[in-house]
């Protein structure tokens, strides 16, 4: 029997693993299919404080994992295929374990969605990526394409300056969405094309040549048009990681889980969620990680009454 089990490793979930370690309630953390979660898949990150300097995404996670375990939590690699929280104790399943448990704290987070092509899937470690900093470095010298028009799109686009000569920046609107200071960078840099009202409708290559080219629509003229790229880039968003809660805990219409105003606490009491399984708005390492903290103080009062 735990006290606590907590289930995604992004910021929220080890932040909320520091905090419940601390007041000693042993947590357990179950890691999930991205340890560390979308940080890991990042560069620099320069607006999380305590570092004036910025810190590598993969370096705050594994700070902060060692900072939860230096403090007691139980860290394990896994992934949970299903819960049952209709009854108490709840129960969680990981790999062939089954562990009974006081509370849940869920901060599965989310993931990245894809353009939906065959071509894409197909491709997908060959030429297609939804990592720049995990795959940027092979196509050093080489040209290649980013599909989206967000703030994540042009992180990616500008970071993939770095190794590529030129970057088309893909996007099916006519204006982009990323926020100011994301685009002016964009926009500033010698090496970024815009590619605006247009669609991938295929990825070109094989296994064996990777991508060799992007069969393109445009969205108001109808013209089609090829673009020759060594690689492509997705970065159109992201779902969140609610799959295995369905029926249990309440979702919204976008599929995050409902959380009570100002608080972690879903509809199920001894249920928290937090992080960007639970808010669709801001989806920031900082706000994730002060939701982990409340999580795991809510669900210590909750213990304690």
């Amino acid at each position: 029997m735990r006290n606590m089990v907590i289930i995604g490793s992004g910021p929220a979930g080890l932040t909320a693993a520091i905090y419940a370690a601390r007041a000693n309630l042993q947590p357990l953390l179950i890691e999930g299919k991205e340890p560390g979660g979308q940080l890991t898949l990042t560069t620099l990150v320069e607006n999380y404080p305590g570092f004036s300097d910025g810190i590598m995404g993969p370096d705050l996670m594994e700070t902060m994992r060692k900072q939860a375990q230096r403090f007691g939590a139980d860290v394990v690699t896994g992934y949970v295929h299903s819960v049952n929280l209709t009854e108490a104790p709840f129960r969680v399943y990981y790999g062939d374990h089954e562990i009974q448990t006081k509370t849940v704290v869920i901060s599965t987070g989310s993931s990245a969605k894809l353009i939906g092509l065959e071509t894409e899937l197909y491709l997908m470690g060959h030429g297609v990526s939804t990592c720049a900093t995990c795959d940027g470095f092979f196509y050093r010298g080489k040209e290649i394409a980013v599909v989206g028009g967000g703030d994540s799109a042009m992180e990616e686009a500008t970071f993939l300056t770095k190794c590529a000569t030129k970057v088309s920046v893909i996007h099916r609107r006519d204006a982009l969405r990323a926020s100011k200071i994301m685009q002016d960078r964009a926009l500033k840099n010698p090496k970024i094309e815009f590619v605006l009202n247009t669609v991938v409708e295929e990825v070109v290559g094989t296994k064996e040549t990777g991508v060799t080219g992007l069969k393109l629509h445009n969205v108001k003229s109808r013209e089609q048009s090829e673009l020759k790229v060594d690689g492509l880039f997705v970065a159109i968003g992201h779902n969140p990681n609610t799959e295995i809660f369905k029926g249990q805990v309440d979702l919204d219409e976008m599929g995050y889980v409902k959380t009570q105003p100002g608080s972690t606490r879903t509809n199920i009491p001894g249920v928290f969620a937090c992080g960007d399984v639970q808010d669709p708005v801001f989806r920031q390492a900082i706000t994730a990680a002060g939701s982990g903290c409340m999580a795991a103080i809510e669900a210590e009062r909750w213990l304690e009454h």
